[in-house]
């Protein structure tokens, strides 16, 4: 499922196309995605123009000039291309590397004043769109519980200290909690636990105490947590089957992968002698090094 680096990657790929941009016309091909689309939701965008493409946590908003805001998730194998009036394509964002896009996946069409088209194509059909009115955003239920971005100000050790006190359980599963911490996922979590030497068994409340211990320990995650998120963002997101960036590139970070999907190999620590181990947590894959996590 694509993380916070990859949603992000696509947001800054469709920002040019779509802010300023109306919707001339809608066609939706089927009448649902995961969910069924709102009612009258063509109608609804007809003729609306984006104001602003944003990003929380993993979904999609693009703020409408009717007051309304239109929520896109890409679920697990969502994308979307851009069609400029002659034949020239980009995908911005293409998470799984399968270049044959069967258009019968080509479930929604946005047609744009600009005479662009942006196709969201969608295989597997996990993905979803719907609209809220923007005064109601905070309050919807797909965001009224998401915790902090992890990229916004507010993010950093106190808020790790405030946020893990009392938690009795692993660090990963506290780290994927989208309560807690909005947008983080299996491959950064495991990749910023190892660039702290933290253990993903290690319990969430033994970073939240008062010692300098604990504070050192909080403050290694936090760092790592925004540099591996930055890192990522920079190399346009990890490629592990179909993702690609707006030009249709592939994303880079999976080449500076330390530890996630690397299991049996030296870990790359300098002067560490382990061996990355995979894991099963909550139905999860973790991929960490013994000797240097801790």
């Amino acid at each position: 499922m694509p993380e916070l680096p990859e949603v992000e990657t696509i947001r800054r790929g469709l920002a040019p196309v779509l802010e300023g941009a109306s919707f001339s016309r809608v066609e939706l091909r089927r009448s649902d995605l995961r969910f069924p689309f709102p009612a009258r939701f063509a109608a609804r965008l007809r003729g609306q123009s984006v104001t602003a493409l944003a990003r929380r946590a993993k979904y999609l908003i693009a703020e409408l000039s009717n007051g309304e805001t239109l929520v896109m998730h890409l679920g697990m194998t969502g994308r979307f291309t851009v069609e400029a009036a002659g034949a020239e394509r980009f995908e911005p964002g293409r998470f799984y590397d399968d270049s044959a896009r069967l258009s019968a996946h080509d479930h929604v069409v946005f047609h744009l004043s600009t005479g662009q088209r942006v196709v969201y194509n969608d295989v597997r059909r996990f993905g979803f769109m719907t609209l809220v009115k923007r005064a109601e955003f905070e309050r919807h239920p797909l965001f009224a519980q998401l915790g902090s971005e992890p990229v916004g100000n507010e993010f950093g050790a106190d808020a790790l200290a405030r946020l893990f006190a009392g938690k009795a359980r692993p660090l990963k599963s506290a780290l994927l909690d989208q309560t807690l911490i909005a947008g983080l996922g299996n491959i950064y979590v495991c990749e910023a636990l190892h660039r702290a030497r933290l253990s993903p068994h290690r319990l969430a409340a033994s970073l939240a105490g008062k010692g300098a211990l604990a504070r050192a320990r909080r403050e290694a995650l936090a760092e790592a947590i925004r540099d591996v998120l930055a890192q990522a963002i920079e190399k346009g997101g990890s490629t592990l089957r179909d993702y690609a960036q707006t030009n249709g590139e592939t994303g880079a970070f999976q080449h500076e992968f330390r530890v996630y999907d690397r299991e049996g190999q030296k870990c790359p620590r300098p002067g560490c002698t382990g061996l990355i181990r995979r894991e099963v947590q909550a139905g999860r894959s973790t991929f960490f090094c013994r000797v240097c996590q801790k």
